[in-house]
């Protein structure tokens, strides 16, 4: 079976949480798919990168999904959520998925 690369569980984890929460309007709904993906890409992350890639990434999405919320005011949530989610995929992909 092929790998689903990390950068896009992480992406999809931002961006399908928060579509989830938006839609259904049940927030910890939205947090039970940001969780899951998180974990997922976690495990990839210190299985590919050891326990400081795994930190550093793992800070980085939580930071994404913090971070998202105040630059939403600023740029809407769809351009927030996506922005974020671009920038842990990049910095995923650079650290555990590029071989």
């Amino acid at each position: 079976m092929a790998r689903v690369p990390s950068s896009v569980v992480a992406a999809t984890g931002l961006v399908g949480g928060y579509a989830v929460a938006r839609w259904t309007k049940k927030r910890p709904l939205g947090g039970v798919v940001l969780g899951a993906a998180g974990i997922v890409a976690g495990l990839e992350w210190h299985k590919r990168g050891g326990a400081p890639a795994a930190a550093g990434l793992g800070a980085l999405y939580l930071a994404g999904f913090a971070g998202a919320h105040p630059l939403a005011k600023k740029v809407g949530a769809w351009p927030a959520v996506l922005g974020a989610a671009g920038i842990v995929a990049a910095a995923s992909w650079a650290v555990a998925d590029r071989d």
